[in-house]
C-alpha cells in the first residue's frame, strides 16, 4: 500500500510516498534530459526552472519522476527535491560589552554565537550620520586580534534616503569582534558624535555562505506612470512559487533613491487574491566628501513576496514602485524570483536520465524510506535540457480517485453518510422507545 510522507534530511526537503523505486517508468506529457558528467557516478543534482513547475499537475508538482535508462531498460528511481534556505534560518543577538569613548572613536565588543557568521547589524539608537566601523576578530585571551576590514554605516533620514547600519564581513567564527566607530563628515545637521549610549547591541542574521539562492521565473521590462507610481505587470504560470521580487535600474543609472513598494495579484478572469504585500527598495551612491567622508555604494533591491504562490489558474501580479512627485526611478527590469528549488539522485556511469512530469492521474512520487536518506555536500552538477512533448503519452484523467478529482466531494459525501446515519439511530431510538 502506497503511504504519503514528507521528511527532512539536513536543510532538504525530501516529498514522496513508498514504492518499488525499480517500478517501469510510464510516459509522461512533458521530459526532459539530466546530464550527469561524463562517467561520472554519486549524487547528482540539477536545478529546476519554472517551467517545471508551470507544466506539474499540481502545485505541489507531485507528478515528478526521475527515470534512469540503460540499453532499452527504463526504470524510475528515488529522488529528492531540496529547497535553497540560510542554514540557521533564525537572526541570533550578540551582547555588546565594555562600551566606552576611546580617541575619538566609539569603541566596544561583540561577543558573537557559536556558528559561522557574516552580516552583523548593529543597533543605533542615532539618526543623519556617516560613519566608519573598524572591526577585529579575536579568538580570546592571549590571542591576537586580526583586522576584518573598515565598513560604512549612515543614516540619511534628512536627504530622504535610507538608513544602513549592516557590517558586512567575510564569513568569520571569532569568537569576540572589536569595533571602532567614528563620526565622519560636518554637514549641517548631521551628528558629529556617537554616544556610549548609542549602542543597544547587534543582531547576526543567518551566514551569507548559506543564504538563500533564487531562481528567476518571469520578468518585466515594460515600466509605465500610473497615479503618481512607476508600474509593471508580470503574468504568473499556475503552481510556479514566487518568493521574491528583484528590481533592477538601468544600466547608467546612478540616482540615489528611497521608495515605497506594493505588489498585489489578480487571477486571469478578474477574481482578485487576497495576498498584498507592501516594502521598500533603497540605494545610496556617494562620492567621497571633505573631512574624511567616505564614499557610499549600497542597496537593498528585493522585497520578500510570497504571493500568487501555488495558485491554481494563472495570474497577473502589478508591480507599483511609489514615486510620490519625486523623479521616476528608470528600471531595466523587474523580476520575480522562486527559491531555488533542485532535483537530487543518485547517477551510475553508463546511464542516461531524465525527468518526466504533466500527468495529473498520477499521485506523489514514491520510493524507499531508506533512500537518499542524506545529500552530500558537494554532488555532481546535473544539467536539465529543454523541455519536449512525449508523443507516447495518453491522457489518463479517468484514472483519478474521485478525491484526487474533487476533494470537496469527499467532505460532502462524508457529511451526507453522518446525516444518514444520525437520521438512522434517531429512528432506532424512537422505535425503541416506543415499544417499551
Amino acid at each position: 500500500m502506497a503511504m504519503a510522507m514528507l521528511w527532512q534530511v539536513g536543510d532538504v526537503r525530501v516529498a514522496g510516498q513508498v514504492r518499488d523505486s525499480g517500478a517501469q517508468a510510464q510516459p509522461m506529457k512533458y521530459e526532459r534530459t539530466l546530464t550527469v558528467p561524463g562517467g561520472a557516478s554519486g549524487e547528482a543534482c540539477a536545478v529546476l526552472d519554472a517551467s517545471v513547475f508551470a507544466h506539474a499537475a499540481s502545485a505541489a508538482a507531485g507528478d515528478l519522476r526521475v527515470v534512469r535508462e540503460v540499453g532499452q531498460s527504463q526504470q524510475e528511481i528515488p529522488f529528492a527535491v531540496s529547497f535553497s534556505e540560510a542554514q540557521p534560518t533564525d537572526a541570533i543577538s550578540a551582547t555588546v560589552e565594555h562600551a566606552r569613548e576611546q580617541g575619538g572613536a566609539l569603541e566596544f565588543d561583540l561577543a558573537m554565537p557559536k556558528r559561522p557568521y557574516t552580516t552583523v547589524d548593529l543597533q543605533l539608537a542615532a539618526q543623519n550620520f556617516v560613519a566608519t566601523a573598524e572591526v577585529w576578530g579575536w579568538d580570546g585571551v592571549g590571542g591576537a586580534k586580526k583586522p576584518l576590514g573598515t565598513f560604512v554605516l549612515f543614516d540619511l533620514t534628512k536627504d530622504g534616503l535610507a538608513r544602513s547600519t549592516e557590517m558586512a564581513l567575510q564569513e568569520s567564527t571569532y569568537a569576540e569582534l572589536h569595533v571602532a566607530l567614528r563620526v565622519r563628515g560636518a554637514d549641517a545637521g548631521m551628528l558629529k558624535r556617537l554616544p556610549v549610549s548609542a549602542v543597544q547591541g547587534a543582531v547576526v542574521p543567518a551566514s551569507r555562505e548559506a543564504q538563500t539562492l533564487y531562481t528567476v521565473v518571469a520578468a518585466s521590462g515594460k515600466m509605465e506612470e500610473q497615479n503618481g507610481a512607476t508600474v509593471t505587470r508580470i503574468k504568473a504560470a499556475a503552481h510556479v512559487p514566487i518568493e521574491r521580487v528583484r528590481f533592477v535600474p538601468q544600466r547608467g543609472y546612478k540616482e540615489s533613491f528611497l521608495r515605497a513598494v506594493t505588489i498585489s495579484a489578480e487571477r486571469d478572469g478578474g477574481k482578485k487574491l487576497r495576498e498584498r504585500v507592501e516594502g521598500s527598495i533603497w540605494r545610496v551612491l556617494r562620492k567621497a566628501g571633505p573631512g574624511g567622508v567616505p564614499a557610499i555604494d549600497a542597496s537593498k533591491l528585493t522585497v520578500g513576496a510570497v504571493i500568487a504562490s501555488n495558485v491554481h489558474e494563472p495570474a497577473t501580479l502589478t508591480v507599483a514602485v511609489k514615486d510620490d512627485g519625486k523623479p521616476m526611478v528608470r528600471m531595466q527590469s523587474v523580476e520575480l524570483e522562486m527559491r531555488q528549488r533542485t532535483v537530487c539522485f543518485d547517477a551510475v556511469a553508463g546511464a542516461r536520465y531524465k525527468l518526466r512530469y504533466g500527468d495529473d492521474a498520477e499521485g506523489a512520487s514514491v520510493y524507499d524510506r531508506g533512500s537518499l536518506t542524506r545529500i552530500e555536500a558537494a554532488p555532481l552538477v546535473a544539467v536539465l535540457g529543454p523541455e519536449e512533448l512525449d508523443g507516447r503519452y495518453v491522457k489518463q484523467a479517468g484514472e483519478r480517485r474521485r478525491d484526487e478529482r474533487s476533494p470537496e466531494t469527499g467532505w460532502i459525501l462524508l457529511l451526507v453518510a453522518i446525516s444518514v446515519l444520525g437520521a438512522l439511530a434517531s429512528r432506532h431510538t424512537k422505535r425503541q422507545g416506543r415499544q417499551r
